[in-house]
């Protein structure tokens, strides 16, 4: 019998990869209510947006499997790089600095203990 994976996702969202995937690192693996609270103590910009889709996958697991939220752990979280946005800036002596605004996709799974 396959155990049960409930899954949220958040796309396009534009923080670079690199500073999600440090606070991913954090969670990967706790169990999901610790996972909160280390979320909401750790001063990251990506931490908010990382607390919510975990609070999503949580809300899933609960109405769309019937898992109970006490037993639940982070089994899988991971970032993708989306697409990156190209801007420029103007510099001195008619130059020209690319900027790379990039985006990410986040995914988090959570199981049932």
């Amino acid at each position: 019998m396959e155990v049960n994976e409930a899954k949220a996702y958040l796309k396009f969202v534009r923080i670079t990869p690199r500073k999600v995937q440090i606070v991913l690192d954090l969670i990967r693996g706790k169990n999901a209510k610790e996972a909160m609270a280390i979320l909401n103590h750790t001063q990251r910009g990506a931490s908010p947006l990382v607390a919510k889709l975990l609070k999503s996958a949580m809300a899933n697991a609960e109405h769309n499997f019937q898992m109970n939220t006490d037993n639940l752990y982070v089994s899988q979280c991971f970032v993708c790089p989306g697409p990156t946005l190209k801007r420029g800036q103007a510099r001195g002596r008619g130059g020209y600095d690319r900027l790379l605004k990039r985006t990410s996709h986040v995914t988090i799974a959570v199981k049932e203990k």
